[in-house]
C-alpha cells in the first residue's frame, strides 16, 4: 500500500515539478520537503491541503481513496457519470485522517514546549 508521500513524490514527478519548487512554494528548505515525502507523519492538515493545491490533486487521491460512477443528470442533458463514492464518507475519513494527523503533531509540539521549558528552569 502506498502511503500519502508516496503518492506526492509520484504525483509531483508525472506534473515534472521539483522538489525545490514544492519546498518554496511551502516555504520551507528542500531537504524539510524531501522529509516530508520519505516520511509522511510529518505532514500537517495545512500543508497536505497546500500540496494538493500545488499538484492540482483532491486529498483524497493523495489518500488512495477508491471511487465509482456516480450519476449526475443536470436541467434536460444526458446523464453523465462521475468518479465519486460515498462522498461524504470519503470526506469524513479524510476530515478524520486530518484532525488526527494535527492531534498527533499538537502532542508533539506540547512535549518539544515542555522539554524547552525545563531546558530553560533555573536548577
Amino acid at each position: 500500500m502506498d502511503n500519502i508521500g508516496t503518492k506526492i513524490r509520484k504525483a509531483r514527478e508525472e506534473k515534472g515539478i521539483t522538489q525545490e519548487v514544492m519546498a518554496s512554494e511551502l516555504s520551507i528548505t528542500q531537504s524539510n520537503y524531501g522529509r516530508l515525502e520519505k516520511n509522511d507523519n510529518r505532514l500537517t492538515a495545512p500543508k497536505l491541503l497546500k500540496i494538493a493545491q500545488i499538484l492540482n490533486v483532491s486529498v483524497s487521491y493523495l489518500f488512495n481513496e477508491q471511487t465509482s460512477k456516480v450519476i449526475n443528470q443536470q436541467h434536460n442533458d444526458a446523464p453523465s457519470a462521475y468518479n465519486v463514492e460515498n462522498l461524504y464518507q470519503d470526506n469524513k475519513e479524510i476530515y478524520d485522517k486530518l484532525i488526527s494527523s494535527n492531534k498527533d503533531q499538537i502532542m508533539n509540539l506540547k512535549e518539544e514546549i515542555q522539554f524547552l521549558r525545563g531546558q530553560l528552569a533555573p536548577d
